[in-house]
């Protein structure tokens, strides 16, 4: 499982990198949740084994944990129609969860430590870290390092789990940023013109640069662990032969029912009652289109421990003695019971406080007004493609190119908005300048002048923009500031919030968001759904 273990690593790094761990309010708020699920389930666990005589009291570890896999595939099933919003909470807290697991596991459950591997094991972790910090992008010598880690980690009596989420958190993970994708784009286009072994090579290492080691091995070991690693261990671990009145005795062991109460009762109650208290306190908040009761559902299905909580039951008792299956069984039955808990919390809230949806909005508010919206192409055409930009952001459709793309092949059939989402440290004021060109009936032009110039938007900067165009400038400065400009960028920032865009470049097709990628065939693809779409709705009956 270390595997496992180093792969959830690698995710808690992406989070607090580019995450949703980047937002302290949001943050702080999973990291109490999680604290307090974990330590009240712990408590449940050790007062009713404690009450019950003390034995097995030593297996207060298997209810710490949730199966992240498990947790999130029910979630899909009995959840709300669209959760993508309370994913990304649960996934948070689980990121707390498993990182208190596995340290729990690496301090609890190993055995005689022995000093020289350690040491090794130390140097390897220091090893890491010195790597991130002189940015190594090749995913090599993180691997061998990873290797030494692993294999002096066991030898040092230290569970192997621990070792694979600090190297998973020690393996760098940064947003991909422009100019390694404009690097690698010129040593492809190398390639196309003179193609061989040495230019393709260029390539594949251009690429690599362009993303995060900790991406790139995320990618290559995610689907492995998923559908062999985390299988394996379950089938291994997970079996249990309920004859021989193993159930009677499972149900008449405090060993079974601490289990239960602590994965059922204690992540209800820990994780959704903090979270209702912190959030009322003003300590965190809770994502955007998440609910109390989306959140107490989601806190009752953390109660399916599974991998983990056998992995530590492992550890504990031993898979095939009488308090191991006792154990195991409470396990399994925790699964069924967190499942009809969350299933029926979810039922609730959607009836009774209207929580059908625990995600962003999806649909473009308020629609597309040519009285009011910037539109490039016929006003009456077939489709509408809205698009939120900032000027400085890299991938919008303009610094990319793909709105060429979009233009060419849809022609007069499409007509194209924007609307801004201002983000960057240059995004307001470039907002307003556009704007302020607008008013002087110049905002295409700027937009498409601006875009080619991202790296100088400075105010002196646009003031030039604006004279290079042969607009008014005093106008023009005149505008820059004036409340009415200011008040037509805070609509759009108000649209973006109504809408579900919360940054650049999000699109929406036909009113919409578009969901995932969104390079030039991607949009290309979504328009020509919704096209074949209105197609149909036209043939007569």
């Amino acid at each position: 499982m270390v595997v496992f273990f180093f792969l959830i690593g690698l995710e808690v790094r992406q989070e607090f990198a580019h995450g949703s761990l980047r937002d302290r309010s949001r943050a702080g708020l999973a990291l109490i949740a999680g604290v307090a699920g974990v330590v009240l389930r712990a408590l449940v666990y050790v007062l009713l084994v404690g009450l019950a005589g003390g034995q097995g009291l030593h297996g207060w570890g298997a209810v710490v944990g949730t199966d992240t896999a498990f947790m999130l595939g029910t979630l899909a099933i009995v959840g709300p129609r669209l959760s993508g919003q309370l994913r990304v909470f649960l996934l948070t807290l689980t990121v707390v969860d498993d990182f208190l697991a596995v340290s729990i596991i690496g301090i609890v459950y190993s055995e005689e430590i022995r000093i020289v591997p350690l040491l090794i094991a130390l140097a390897s972790l220091v090893g890491l870290w010195l790597l991130g910090r002189t940015r190594q992008w090749r995913a090599m010598p993180y691997v061998l390092i990873v290797i030494v880690l692993w294999l002096a980690t066991v030898y040092s009596g230290i569970h192997a789990s621990l070792a694979g989420m600090a190297a998973g958190l020690l393996i760098p993970a940064y947003a991909t940023q422009r100019h390694g994708v404009v690097a690698a784009r010129q040593l492809f286009r190398d390639f196309w013109q003179s193609p061989s072994a040495a230019s393709a090579r260029a390539v594949d290492c251009g690429l690599s640069q362009g993303i995060s080691v900790n991406e790139r091995l995320h990618e290559f070991l995610r689907l492995p662990t998923a559908l062999l690693i985390v299988p394996v261990f379950a089938l291994a671990n997970a079996g249990v032969d309920l004859r021989g009145g193993l159930l009677a005795e499972a149900f008449g062991s405090p060993v079974t029912w601490g289990v239960i109460a602590g994965l059922v009762l204690g992540k209800l109650l820990g994780i959704g009652l903090t979270t209702l208290v912190a959030v009322r306190l003003g300590l965190g908040r809770l994502p955007e289109g998440v609910g109390m009761g989306s959140v107490f559902g989601g806190a009752a299905l953390s109660g399916i421990g599974f991998t983990v909580s056998l992995l530590i039951i492992g550890l504990a008792f031993g898979t095939t003695s009488d308090l191991g299956r006792q154990a195991t069984v409470g396990v399994l039955v925790s699964m069924m019971l967190a499942t009809l808990l969350g299933w029926l919390i979810f039922k609730v809230a959607a009836r009774r406080w209207g929580e059908e949806n625990a995600d962003l909005p999806m649909v473009l508010e308020p629609p597309v007004d040519p009285e009011v919206d910037h539109i490039r192409g016929p006003e009456d055409a077939q489709l509408t493609l809205v698009e939120y930009v900032d000027f400085e952001c890299e991938y919008c459709a303009h610094a990319t190119g793909s709105w060429e793309d979009l233009r060419a092949h849809f022609g007069d059939d499409l007509r194209y908005v924007v609307r801004h989402l201002p983000h960057h440290p240059h995004g307001p004021i470039a907002a307003r300048a556009s704007e302020a060109a607008s008013n002087q009936g110049m905002f295409w032009p700027w937009l498409d002048f601006v875009f080619t110039r991202q790296h100088a938007l400075e105010r002196e900067d646009l003031i030039g923009y604006a004279a290079e165009l042969g607009l008014d400038v005093d106008r023009f400065i005149a505008d820059l500031d004036s409340p009415a400009v200011i008040e037509r960028v805070e609509r759009d920032l108000a649209s973006a919030v109504a809408s579900g865009a919360h940054a650049t470049p999000t699109f929406f097709v036909e009113g919409r968001r578009l969901r995932g990628s969104y390079d030039a065939r991607s949009v290309t693809a979504a328009l020509e759904a919704s096209r074949r779409g209105i197609r149909t709705q036209e043939v007569p009956s």
